[in-house]
Protein backbone atom coordinates (compact mmCIF):
# COMPACT_ATOMS: atom_id res chain seq x y z
CA UNK A 1 0.00 0.00 0.00
CA UNK A 2 2.78 2.19 0.39
CA UNK A 3 4.14 2.15 -2.60
CA UNK A 4 0.77 2.90 -4.48
CA UNK A 5 1.01 5.65 -2.15
CA UNK A 6 3.97 7.17 -3.17
CA UNK A 7 3.82 6.65 -6.62
CA UNK A 8 -0.23 8.68 -6.44
CA UNK A 9 2.20 11.40 -5.08
CA UNK A 10 4.49 11.30 -7.50
CA UNK A 11 2.28 10.87 -10.53
CA UNK A 12 -0.24 13.59 -9.18
CA UNK A 13 2.64 16.08 -8.00
CA UNK A 14 3.74 15.98 -11.91
CA UNK A 15 0.57 17.05 -13.43
CA UNK A 16 0.66 20.36 -11.17
CA UNK A 17 4.75 20.75 -11.84
CA UNK A 18 4.57 21.98 -14.94
CA UNK A 19 1.50 24.43 -16.12
CA UNK A 20 0.63 21.34 -18.36
CA UNK A 21 -1.88 20.21 -16.02
CA UNK A 22 -3.03 23.62 -15.48
CA UNK A 23 -3.96 23.87 -19.09
CA UNK A 24 -6.06 20.40 -18.99
CA UNK A 25 -7.81 21.94 -16.70
CA UNK A 26 -8.55 25.11 -18.17
CA UNK A 27 -9.07 23.46 -21.39
CA UNK A 28 -11.62 21.28 -19.62
CA UNK A 29 -13.66 24.14 -17.97
CA UNK A 30 -13.85 25.73 -21.12
CA UNK A 31 -15.07 23.22 -23.00
CA UNK A 32 -18.04 22.45 -20.65
CA UNK A 33 -19.11 25.75 -20.46
CA UNK A 34 -19.00 25.88 -24.07
CA UNK A 35 -20.91 22.56 -24.35
CA UNK A 36 -23.10 23.72 -21.72
CA UNK A 37 -24.42 27.44 -22.44
CA UNK A 38 -23.70 27.36 -26.41
CA UNK A 39 -24.17 23.90 -27.46
CA UNK A 40 -26.50 22.61 -24.99
CA UNK A 41 -28.59 25.74 -25.16
CA UNK A 42 -28.72 26.01 -21.26
CA UNK A 43 -31.12 29.06 -21.28
CA UNK A 44 -32.93 28.17 -24.10
CA UNK A 45 -34.08 25.24 -22.39
CA UNK A 46 -36.21 27.53 -19.30
CA UNK A 47 -35.26 25.06 -16.93
CA UNK A 48 -33.10 24.77 -14.06
CA UNK A 49 -31.34 21.88 -15.25
CA UNK A 50 -28.06 20.38 -15.71
CA UNK A 51 -28.87 18.20 -18.27
CA UNK A 52 -27.11 19.94 -21.10
CA UNK A 53 -24.07 20.14 -18.49
CA UNK A 54 -23.76 16.45 -18.37
CA UNK A 55 -24.93 15.04 -22.16
CA UNK A 56 -21.80 16.29 -23.46
CA UNK A 57 -19.44 14.54 -21.23
CA UNK A 58 -18.28 11.61 -22.94
CA UNK A 59 -17.51 13.90 -26.14
CA UNK A 60 -15.28 16.55 -23.87
CA UNK A 61 -13.97 12.96 -22.32
CA UNK A 62 -12.62 12.20 -25.99
CA UNK A 63 -10.52 14.58 -25.78
CA UNK A 64 -9.51 15.59 -22.60
CA UNK A 65 -8.90 11.70 -21.16
CA UNK A 66 -6.50 10.69 -23.83
CA UNK A 67 -4.35 14.42 -23.48
CA UNK A 68 -4.33 13.67 -19.44
CA UNK A 69 -3.38 9.58 -19.86
CA UNK A 70 -0.76 9.79 -22.48
CA UNK A 71 2.39 10.17 -20.79
CA UNK A 72 1.80 7.84 -17.74
CA UNK A 73 3.47 5.05 -19.44
CA UNK A 74 4.81 6.09 -22.55
CA UNK A 75 6.89 8.44 -20.93
CA UNK A 76 8.47 6.06 -19.04
CA UNK A 77 8.50 3.61 -22.01
CA UNK A 78 10.31 6.52 -23.90
CA UNK A 79 12.91 7.60 -21.31
CA UNK A 80 13.64 3.93 -20.63
CA UNK A 81 12.60 4.98 -16.64
CA UNK A 82 10.02 1.52 -17.01
CA UNK A 83 13.34 -0.76 -15.90
CA UNK A 84 14.50 1.45 -13.09
CA UNK A 85 10.91 1.62 -11.87
CA UNK A 86 9.91 -2.26 -11.60
CA UNK A 87 13.87 -3.23 -10.83
CA UNK A 88 12.53 -1.32 -7.21
CA UNK A 89 10.62 -3.35 -5.06
CA UNK A 90 7.50 -2.04 -6.93
CA UNK A 91 4.74 -4.72 -8.33
CA UNK A 92 3.52 -4.01 -11.21
CA UNK A 93 -0.33 -3.81 -10.12
CA UNK A 94 0.78 -1.68 -7.63
CA UNK A 95 2.23 0.97 -10.30
CA UNK A 96 -0.70 0.79 -12.65
CA UNK A 97 -3.10 1.31 -9.62
CA UNK A 98 -1.00 4.53 -8.41
CA UNK A 99 -0.72 5.74 -12.03
CA UNK A 100 -4.29 4.96 -12.24
CA UNK A 101 -5.38 6.53 -9.37
CA UNK A 102 -3.15 9.57 -9.20
CA UNK A 103 -4.71 10.37 -12.95
CA UNK A 104 -8.14 9.69 -11.82
CA UNK A 105 -7.81 12.52 -8.64
CA UNK A 106 -6.15 14.76 -11.00
CA UNK A 107 -9.59 14.56 -13.63
CA UNK A 108 -11.87 14.37 -10.09
CA UNK A 109 -9.78 18.28 -9.25
CA UNK A 110 -10.91 19.49 -12.51
CA UNK A 111 -14.52 17.89 -12.18
CA UNK A 112 -14.97 19.61 -9.07
CA UNK A 113 -13.91 22.23 -10.32
CA UNK A 114 -17.24 22.23 -12.44
CA UNK A 115 -19.31 23.21 -9.33
CA UNK A 116 -20.24 26.67 -9.83
CA UNK A 117 -22.25 25.15 -12.56
CA UNK A 118 -24.47 24.11 -9.32
CA UNK A 119 -23.84 27.11 -7.55
CA UNK A 120 -25.73 29.06 -11.45
CA UNK A 121 -28.67 26.56 -11.47
CA UNK A 122 -29.20 26.37 -7.64
CA UNK A 123 -29.54 30.61 -8.47
CA UNK A 124 -31.64 29.71 -11.29
CA UNK A 125 -34.58 27.73 -9.68
CA UNK A 126 -34.85 24.69 -7.46
CA UNK A 127 -33.02 21.78 -8.69
CA UNK A 128 -33.29 18.32 -7.24
CA UNK A 129 -30.38 17.72 -5.64
CA UNK A 130 -30.32 13.53 -6.66
CA UNK A 131 -29.91 13.77 -10.83
CA UNK A 132 -27.31 16.46 -9.85
CA UNK A 133 -25.40 14.12 -7.16
CA UNK A 134 -25.88 11.33 -9.71
CA UNK A 135 -24.25 12.51 -12.86
CA UNK A 136 -21.39 13.88 -10.93
CA UNK A 137 -20.94 10.24 -10.08
CA UNK A 138 -21.44 8.78 -13.04
CA UNK A 139 -19.11 11.76 -14.74
CA UNK A 140 -16.71 10.88 -12.26
CA UNK A 141 -17.01 6.86 -12.99
CA UNK A 142 -17.11 7.50 -16.69
CA UNK A 143 -13.42 9.10 -16.26
CA UNK A 144 -12.14 6.30 -14.71
CA UNK A 145 -13.26 4.23 -17.73
CA UNK A 146 -12.40 6.45 -20.59
CA UNK A 147 -8.37 6.61 -18.27
CA UNK A 148 -8.23 2.63 -18.17
CA UNK A 149 -8.47 2.89 -21.74
CA UNK A 150 -6.14 5.45 -22.24
CA UNK A 151 -3.70 4.07 -19.53
CA UNK A 152 -3.82 0.90 -21.23
CA UNK A 153 -3.36 2.46 -24.83
CA UNK A 154 -0.63 4.54 -22.75
CA UNK A 155 1.60 1.45 -22.01
CA UNK A 156 1.09 -0.01 -25.79
CA UNK A 157 3.30 2.86 -27.25
CA UNK A 158 6.59 4.47 -26.45
CA UNK A 159 5.58 7.92 -28.51
CA UNK A 160 2.75 10.05 -26.28
CA UNK A 161 0.93 11.01 -29.63
CA UNK A 162 0.51 7.63 -30.34
CA UNK A 163 -0.88 6.81 -27.27
CA UNK A 164 -3.38 10.07 -27.53
CA UNK A 165 -4.62 9.28 -30.52
CA UNK A 166 -4.98 5.29 -30.34
CA UNK A 167 -6.83 6.18 -26.53
CA UNK A 168 -8.60 8.71 -29.02
CA UNK A 169 -9.85 6.06 -31.38
CA UNK A 170 -10.72 2.89 -29.23
CA UNK A 171 -12.72 5.80 -27.05
CA UNK A 172 -14.86 6.95 -30.25
CA UNK A 173 -15.11 3.33 -31.07
CA UNK A 174 -17.01 3.27 -27.69
CA UNK A 175 -18.92 6.16 -27.80
CA UNK A 176 -20.00 5.38 -31.31
CA UNK A 177 -20.94 1.96 -30.37
CA UNK A 178 -23.84 3.59 -28.02
CA UNK A 179 -25.36 5.55 -30.36
CA UNK A 180 -28.97 4.45 -30.72
CA UNK A 181 -27.92 4.48 -34.75
CA UNK A 182 -25.38 2.09 -33.94
CA UNK A 183 -27.25 -0.01 -31.88
CA UNK A 184 -29.84 -0.18 -34.04
CA UNK A 185 -27.49 -1.24 -37.01
CA UNK A 186 -26.53 -3.99 -35.00
CA UNK A 187 -29.68 -4.67 -33.71
CA UNK A 188 -30.91 -5.54 -37.29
Amino acid sequence: MATIAAIFKRELRSYFATPIGYVFIVVFLVLCAYATFETGGFFEARQASLRAFFRYFPYIYLVVIPAISMRLWSEELSRGTVELLFTLPVKMSHAILGKFLAAWAFFGIALALTFPMVVTVNRLGDPDPGPIIAGYLGAFLMAGMYLAICLFCSAMCKNQVISFIAGFIVCVLFVLAGLPESVEFFAG
